[in-house]
């Protein structure tokens, strides 16, 4: 669960159209929430799957988390896991391996 920075951010991260199953096919869906990055992006509608990242929430003007992509990738490297040939562990879907480091580095 994602504490997202301020009500309208949280309405669009998780809001469900009745009419469209993919928020990339639903004219109204504005936010895309990537948990396993921790990223947020502006969907560009052009009939892809594609998204702008942004920084700063558009509603409240707080800055977002900053996006763990890249050390999503470390990760994955340093398990010699490659992630476009192998299969993902279930905790790199989400945001849970982000958790899991947290605690190996104080332990």
């Amino acid at each position: 669960m994602t504490d997202h920075c301020c009500d309208m951010m949280r309405d669009q991260v998780e809001a469900v159209c009745d009419r469209h199953d993919d928020p990339f096919a639903c004219p109204d869906a504005l936010i895309r929430f990537s948990a396993e990055f921790r990223e947020y992006g502006l969907i560009i509608h052009d009939g892809g799957t594609s998204s702008v990242t942004i920084t700063f929430c558009p509603w409240c003007g707080r800055r977002l988390p900053e996006s763990q992509r890249d050390r999503w990738f470390d990760e994955m490297e340093r398990r010699g896991i490659d992630p476009w040939e192998d299969e993902v562990p279930a905790e790199f879907e989400d945001g849970r391996w982000l958790a899991s480091l947290t605690q190996e580095q104080r332990g």
